[in-house]
């Protein structure tokens, strides 16, 4: 059974930085793409980052330069360092991973998200 379980939220000032965690147990960043989303009220979720298997990572062109990325010396936890971050940062952060090694196919499981407030 796959379970992702999102951390590190919290509310920052802009230009300030926090670190989201995802504990993963069913599957592992060292087997399977893995990957962050966000969702903010009344827009459509939008792919952060991901990294598949191999190490290969990939960000959206929002966050390129400011968000890391990384999985953690143990396999099952992935982390996002943000950076410089800005109030359109604001959202709900989703953790999510695909059953196979490679970041194509779409995400087949999802945490409950951790909640980012960045304010002016």
């Amino acid at each position: 059974q796959v379970q992702l379980v999102e951390s590190g939220g919290g509310s920052v000032q802009a230009g300030g930085s926090l670190t989201l965690s995802c504990a993963a147990s069913g599957v592992s960043a060292k087997r399977n793409c893995m990957g962050w989303f966000r969702q903010a009220p009344g827009e459509e979720r939008e792919e952060v980052a991901a990294i598949d298997s191999n190490g290969n990572s990939a960000y959206g062109d929002s966050v390129k330069g400011r968000f890391t990325i990384s999985q953690g010396n143990a396999a099952n936890v992935l982390y996002l360092e943000m950076h410089s971050l800005k109030p359109e940062d604001s959202a709900m952060y989703y953790c999510a991973a695909t059953s196979g090694p490679l970041c194509v196919g779409g995400m087949a499981y999802w945490g409950l998200g951790t909640q980012v407030t960045v304010s002016s």
